[in-house]
């Protein structure tokens, strides 16, 4: 009888499945002495188009912290919708909320407080993004990932979860380790 199992196994077709594999979105940089800024600015305005406040915000308060190397073309972002964005800093004890942040750019910035700036904002409907934080680690719920001549970036799914702003799900498909 097991000699019969064991040969029916063997006539048995083995299919091997092929998982694709999916790539992150890549966007290609360019040259030119701001070719990083100008990319930096355009995944940030998709980022921003994809992002959902719980109520609709005509003036985007954007926020920066820490020293930004790639944000030189922020002020460049147009919206679809029409919403501007204004532009402050976040600085020393400055919190996210307390300065009314609906999106915080963190450039670098040293693990303590860049986790305290993130920390803050758990909860609250501040999109947060991390331009030097490769590894993903600092909690924030976008972050940055910058190779030759071409930017892409990694969704942080438990951020989004513990924020009060909403990621349109589609991007987790473009991310690096997207599913």
């Amino acid at each position: 009888m097991r000699s019969i199992f064991f040969y029916l196994l063997l006539l048995i077709p083995t299919v091997a499945f092929a998982v694709p594999t999916i790539q992150p979105a890549m966007l290609p940089l360019g040259t030119g002495t701001d070719a990083t800024a100008a990319g930096t600015a355009r995944m940030v305005g998709a980022m921003l188009e994809y992002t959902r406040w719980p109520t609709p915000r005509p003036v985007v308060r954007f926020c920066l912290a820490g020293t930004a190397r790639h944000a030189g073309r922020l002020a460049d972002i147009s919206l679809s919708n029409g919403a501007q964005l204004q532009f402050s800093s976040v600085t020393g004890s400055a919190s996210a909320r307390s300065e009314g942040c609906d999106a915080l750019y963190i450039g670098r910035l040293d693990p303590a407080p860049m986790q305290g700036l993130i920390a803050d904002t758990r909860g609250q409907p501040v999109l947060t993004i991390a331009e030097d934080d490769p590894d993903c680690r600092s909690g924030a719920i976008f972050c940055l990932l910058y190779a030759p001549q071409t930017l892409s970036f990694q969704l942080n799914i438990d951020a989004v979860s513990r924020s009060a702003v909403r990621i349109d799900p589609r991007v987790l498909r473009l991310s690096k380790g997207g599913y």
